[in-house]
């Protein structure tokens, strides 16, 4: 008998070994920014929710509006990396959003009203970091041993079928 792929049984196995290298970043670089975002609060308060004088994080500038940001994107990775294509989704999230916060950054007078996230340059680089991080999570091949693919099965089986 011919399958198209993975029987369930190999399917739970796969299962069982647990996250993909995929899943994991994105797990954690959503706790990353779920905690950045948490602690953000309270370094700023809730007062001048967008204000571009914002208050210094580890050396990056942020706001309140800026912990949101962090807060949402964080729990966003938390919750897209239980499956390896919602890592992806978060991945591609991650590279598009902040590869346009990246070049916004650049573009942006840091001193006017406009820097309404509180961007600074050390912000910049996170940014761009970010968006390579994401980059890296939607586009790194997965190895899954002991789960064949179903045309190399076929194609075994038919070889040795001839012989």
């Amino acid at each position: 008998m011919v399958t198209n792929g993975p029987t369930g049984a190999d399917r739970r196995a796969v299962a069982r070994r647990g996250m993909t290298v995929p899943q994991v970043l994105a797990l954690v670089v959503g706790a990353i920014y779920t905690v950045i975002g948490l602690v953000g609060f309270f370094v700023t308060g809730l007062d001048d929710f967008a204000g571009h004088e914002g208050h210094l994080l580890l050396g990056f500038e942020i706001n309140p509006l800026h912990n949101v940001v962090h807060l949402l994107i964080g729990v966003v990775g938390l919750a897209l990396s239980a499956r390896l294509g919602t890592a992806r989704i978060f991945g591609w999230l991650l590279f598009v959003g902040y590869g346009a916060v990246f070049v916004y950054g650049l573009v942006v007078d840091k001193n006017s009203d406009a820097n309404f996230l509180a961007l600074n340059g050390a912000d910049d680089i996170l940014h761009v970091a970010s968006a390579l991080a994401g980059l890296l999570i939607a586009l790194l091949p997965v190895h899954r041993p002991g789960v064949m693919d179903s045309s190399r099965t076929e194609s075994s089986a038919g070889v040795r079928g001839m012989s």
